[in-house]
């Protein structure tokens, strides 16, 4: 769940990797290898048809499963987690998984374990969430509601990182684009048209943007544009606008 200013960022969760468990049932039993051996075939790469019942245009479109893990099976039922890139459908790869083997296949159950950095180990309840406001509230203790509710940047744990100066990040708050002049560090293998997080020196997000130039020719050159900003993240003013006083910035 995101708040306020962070519902900005949850166009990075919906694109980013998930886990689910998922409970598969196969319309006819089969031997365990050959639903392994399926499982693999199904790993990598793969074609996807959205289903019917989805919000996004009926195209072929390739998603990525990382990694497939049988856990179990008894019958035609089979538990397995599986990890794949934003976007993919596991009731459609329960789908066509049973159309490869032969036999037809549909999700019975699924449950998300991860998004992003994300994990289900980590979440709270909505009765910790309002534990931890009546204590901060009556008592002025910060410590649970700092434990439940985390840093809008913890979004961007697994994101290509560009941190940029303090003289930088008004003139970014105002839409300009991420000059080379004014980054201090970045992420290393930031390819071009890669999704990147502008980050300041105190690790707040600034904005998001995509990246213009490979993290090797960031490093070798003294001016051009890194980045540019796509959807900015923090508020007008935060830092001082020494861009506007015509000062060194970032600004090309």
């Amino acid at each position: 769940m995101a708040l306020e200013d962070a519902s900005r960022l949850a166009g990075v969760l919906m694109r980013s990797g998930k886990e689910y468990v998922c409970l598969m049932r196969l319309h006819r039993d089969v031997e365990e290898k050959e639903l392994r051996n399926a499982l693999d075939f199904f790993t990598g790469e793969i074609y996807q048809v959205p289903p019917i019942k989805s919000s996004v245009a009926r195209q072929p479109r390739i998603r990525t499963v990382y990694r497939v893990r049988l856990l179990e099976k008894q019958g035609k039922d089979a538990l397995f987690i599986i990890a794949c890139s934003g976007g993919t459908y596991v009731r459609k790869y329960c789908h066509d998984l049973g159309v490869y083997i032969g036999c037809g296949a549909h999700m019975q159950e699924l449950r998300r374990t991860r998004s992003g950095p994300f994990v289900e180990d980590e979440s709270v309840t909505l009765m910790d969430l309002y534990s931890a406001m009546k204590s901060w509230k009556e008592e002025g203790s910060e410590d649970e509601i700092r434990r439940v509710v985390k840093p809008a940047e913890k979004a961007l744990e697994l994101t290509g990182k560009i941190y940029v100066l303090d003289s930088a990040v008004d003139a970014i708050c105002h839409g300009a684009s991420v000059a080379v002049n004014g980054i201090s560090m970045l992420s290393t293998d930031i390819s071009p048209g890669e999704l990147v997080a502008v980050l300041s020196l105190k690790n707040e997000a600034v904005a998001l943007g995509k990246a213009l130039m490979k993290t090797e020719d960031v490093l070798r050159s003294d001016r051009g544009l890194a980045a540019k900003t796509d959807r900015v993240l923090m508020r007008r003013g935060t830092y001082p606008a020494l861009w506007k006083q015509g000062r060194p910035s970032s600004i090309t």
